[in-house]
């Protein structure tokens, strides 16, 4: 049975939860393996909306195991409430369908507070534009063996250990920034009360994954976030603080690398991000504000962010940078959405490369001085009139659409595997199943 990674193969908010959801229903086991709460999904399921943060998107198809794994840094009374949500929206959630990694690391009150503190203490061009949820900050808490795990909240002796190892770095940290020191007994009672809620979904996930993996059932690994915001090849250091690229679906649960059959990169027909950093192709008037087409992409794309509400920076399709990102996660194939929204453009641009300085280049530098100076080299495409909302099938797009599509096979060196033309899950033209054995 093939098991599916699927990852955003931009800056993010690609439209993964559309596609998940999509796959979802063919999946046995769907496993989020990197990201916090930071992740936005929106799913529209028979016209009722899901917006889920920190949950797997398989939660709302019954009879499927959802797995928070060892990778996700997790807040536990975030988790609760939007548990809570889906509930009142009819999703059933038992540890029978829902299961959190022991070797999980928590976000803290304290990280959120940290990440703040920090966004505001920044001088100008030194903000990352982060969503102040802490998951960097808990992040750092893992890499510097100083984090509270699920595990932990079982034994009331090792959770305050863990609190107190925390604190000796976290009180001078919050001294410098001018924040009063953790309350560290209010912090010890919250996590002893959000125990019980949260240790019944504990579980040794990746023993759980490698006896399904033998069972031959078929796992769907979702990502949060973009390729382009990966710590290690995103555009540093405006980026998130784990690892987004496919290889991380693996380390993220505990199963081999040879576990993943099919990458499947999540890829917008035009290009957006939120938050600072360089972005080539993006759309800007000489105010910075948008241009008439970043605007209208931005409206027709409803391009506002699902976990901060913020609106997202638009730009044209950008084939270097989905290169780059289908290279460094091994993407077998992409699923290009959000078609639709260039309906009506009469004249449509991709960019194939940047000038640096004088030179060409197929790629974006690692250097961030580098980046920001990248300027765009364009091929321009003529656009289409008619519709391509609701297209289920190729015979419903219109030429230039269909050369459009591709036009970025082409550049990206990467086939379509999967083309979405609205919110809508079964407006979706299927080419290569990425289940298929």
């Amino acid at each position: 049975m093939a098991n599916v990674v699927v990852v955003g193969a931009q800056w993010g908010d690609e439209g993964k939860g559309k596609i998940v959801d999509w796959l979802s229903e063919r999946a046995d086991v769907i496993a989020r393996f990197q990201g916090g709460h930071n992740a936005g999904h929106t799913l529209v399921i028979d016209g009722k909306v899901y917006k889920l943060h920190a949950l797997p998107s398989g939660v709302v198809r019954g009879g499927k195991l959802s797995v928070i794994g060892n990778g996700v840094v997790l807040d536990p009374w975030h988790l609760m409430k939007e548990i809570a949500t889906v509930q009142e929206q009819g999703v059933e959630i038992t540890p029978e369908t829902l299961m959190i990694a022991e070797n999980t690391p928590l976000i803290l009150p304290l990280h959120g507070e940290l990440d703040r503190a920090r966004e505001e203490a920044a001088s100008k061009g030194t903000k990352i534009g982060t969503t102040g949820r802490g998951i960097g900050p808990a992040y750092e808490d893992k890499v510097g063996r100083r984090a509270i795990r699920v595990a932990d909240l079982a034994d009331e002796a090792t959770l305050i250990a863990r609190v107190d190892r925390a604190l000796q770095h976290h009180d001078p940290l919050r001294k410098g920034l001018g924040v009063d020191p953790v309350d560290r007994d209010a912090l010890i009672e919250q996590l002893k009360e959000i125990a019980p809620q949260i240790l019944p979904f504990a579980a040794p996930v990746w023993k759980v994954l490698n006896e399904k993996r033998k069972a031959g059932k078929r796992i769907l690994f979702e990502g949060a976030q973009g390729a382009l915001l990966d710590i290690d090849f995103g555009t540093y250091p405006f980026v998130t603080s784990s690892n987004v690229i496919a290889g991380q679906a693996a380390t993220g649960v505990g199963i081999g690398p040879g576990s993943i059959d099919y990458v499947l990169g999540i890829v917008k027909a035009y290009t957006t991000r939120v938050g600072e950093g360089p972005f080539p192709t993006e759309l800007l008037k000489e105010d910075g504000k948008p241009d008439a087409d970043g605007q209208r992409l931005g409206e027709r794309g409803h391009e506002f962010g699902t976990t901060t509400g913020r609106q997202r920076r638009c730009g044209w399709f950008d084939a270097c940078l989905v290169r780059q990102t289908c290279a460094t996660s091994g993407i077998n194939g992409i699923s290009l959405t959000k078609l639709d929204v260039l309906d009506g453009f009469e004249t449509l641009k991709i960019c194939t490369g940047y000038e640096l300085d004088g030179e060409r280049l197929d790629y974006l530098p690692t250097a961030a001085d580098q980046q920001a100076r990248c300027t765009p080299i364009y091929e321009e495409m003529p656009g289409w009139s008619e519709s391509t909302e609701g297209a289920r099938s190729w015979a419903d797009l219109p030429a230039n659409a269909i050369k459009y599509v591709r036009r970025v096979e082409e550049l990206i060196d990467c086939p379509v595997a999967l083309l979405s033309t609205s919110p809508e899950r079964d407006d979706t033209i299927l080419v290569t199943d990425p289940f298929a054995d």
